[in-house]
């Protein structure tokens, strides 16, 4: 028996039932031993110059720019652009039934071999604004149910949170955290945990903060969201291509991943992943109520059967997301390619060389311009990632001046040739109410120490002109 959207018990009629059988059959047939591409990339560290410029030969970057800006939007590699608009041209050519292929299910089950989940927790969508909204719409939400979040969440998140506030009535409680290079991850989760109540149903944070890039302590809160019996949401945009990590093992209900960013998939891709089990060793919750509310294979009568209470899913929960009607056929293999290039090379390598290159950024930074000058965290390394943002202003005047940074981030691409970007956010307990502006660095793995060495000095030489 499942409820309807008024709560009253059906039962799952004939349709649904053989809905779902065949949706089985599918599952089943396709789960089959994928073939992987190996692709002109060399396994292990990127610290070897020879493995460094095997991969860069891939990316068609202008040379007259350094790109430093990753944490906006990645360079797609070569073959990657390779694989965009085949589907398109096969189907002009050859006019048939695209629907089958719309269930991707290869490229799904490499994405979620990579990213620590199963295929039946795992969707391609158009990016992460489009994970957020199907997420939160999807929840069973209402007048007066409370969301914790943050302040330093990005306009994609903010604005479907905003959305329910106002459609259904449900309470947006956000929390400025405090910034700087002493903050530590314990006093994040105490700050949320104090901000919990009896109302509270969702628990919501950036895994890294587009803001200052600070990493969010995920597993912590994930715990702390299982003590209070909250359901989890992770606005991911940054984790898919800069991090090695395991959906499954860090405890959360969902999460969306941008695969434009750090996985430099093409534009107008992104995962979704919602929790589809019950895994006791990483999340022992019942799964939450969740509505695919965009979804072609939704069943047209009756409902779906009671969601898994084991580690065996009820149904392949991402099935009906991912089934919205006729797609870009070629991204979602796009996006697998890049994850495969990825993995090819190695996630945990790629991570340490970009984290590598922004601890480098940060010593330079506080070299010049102290600690007191960084946003992001210094001292506790659970909270770093590849994106370092600080205040390269000494005048306090010049540090809330946004056509400030709106000129030195020009001026830097067009003077110095360096792409990066200023971001803005408010800062808990400072004494003007007004949004501060902080400079942000993303490198990713097509960069090199020397090419931030330059950016670094290059500030350097920009500020003193400014100031």
């Amino acid at each position: 028996m499942d409820k309807t959207e008024t709560g009253a018990p059906v039962a799952a009629s004939a349709a649904v039932e053989q809905a779902l059988r065949a949706a089985a059959e599918e599952a089943a047939r396709s789960a089959i031993d994928v073939k992987r591409t190996v692709w002109d990339v060399a396994s292990g560290p990127l610290t070897n110059r020879a493995n460094w410029e095997r991969l860069r030969q891939h990316f068609i970057l202008d040379p007259a720019v350094t790109h430093l800006n990753a944490g906006t939007i990645g360079s797609v590699p070569r073959p990657v652009l390779d694989l965009l608009g085949r589907r398109d041209e096969h189907y002009a050519r050859h006019p048939g039934d695209p629907y089958p292929e719309t269930t991707m299910n290869e490229a799904r089950q490499v994405l979620a071999e990579a990213y620590g989940c199963d295929r039946d927790e795992l969707a391609v969508v158009q990016g992460a604004t489009d994970g957020n909204a199907r997420i939160l719409n999807g929840l069973e939400l209402g007048e007066g149910d409370e969301v914790v979040t943050t302040t330093h969440e990005c306009y994609t998140m903010q604005a479907p949170l905003n959305l329910l506030h106002n459609r259904r009535g449900v309470v947006v409680r956000k929390l400025t955290p405090r910034l700087g290079h002493d903050v530590r991850a314990e006093e994040i989760v105490e700050q949320f945990e104090a901000a919990i109540t009896p109302r509270t149903k969702v628990l919501e944070w950036a895994a890294v903060t587009f803001t200052t890039g600070t990493t969010m302590p995920t597993r912590l809160l994930a715990e702390l969201a299982q003590r209070h019996g909250l359901i989890t949401v992770v606005d991911g945009a940054h984790l898919p291509g800069q991090f090695a990590f395991n959906l499954h093992e860090l405890g959360i209900d969902f999460l969306s991943g941008s695969g434009s960013k750090y996985q430099c998939g093409p534009m107008g891709t992104g995962i979704l992943y919602a929790r589809n089990k019950v895994l006791p060793q990483h999340n022992p919750l019942p799964l939450p109520a969740f509505w695919p509310v965009i979804s072609l294979w939704y069943p047209i009568e009756g409902a779906l059967p009671p969601r898994a209470d084991g580690a065996e899913p009820a149904y392949d929960m991402a099935t009906f997301i991912q089934k919205t009607g006729t797609t870009d056929l070629s991204r979602a293999p796009a996006l697998r390619a890049a994850s495969e290039i990825w993995q090819q090379i190695g996630q945990e390598h790629i991570q340490r060389y970009v984290f590598g290159l922004c601890a480098h950024i940060r010593e330079r930074v506080v070299e010049h311009w102290g600690r007191a000058s960084l946003f992001s965290p210094y001292d506790d390394a659970r909270l770093h990632s590849g994106m370092v943002a600080f205040q390269p202003f000494r005048d306090d005047a010049l540090a809330l001046d946004l056509a400030k940074f709106h000129e030195f981030e020009q001026r830097m691409e067009e003077e110095h040739g360096f792409n990066l970007r200023f971001t803005f956010f408010p800062v808990r307990g400072a004494e003007s109410e007004s949004e501060r502006y902080a400079i942000r660095l993303a490198p990713h793995l097509y960069n090199t120490l020397e090419e931030v060495d330059r950016a670094v000095d290059a500030m350097i030489k920009l500020t003193a002109d400014m100031s």
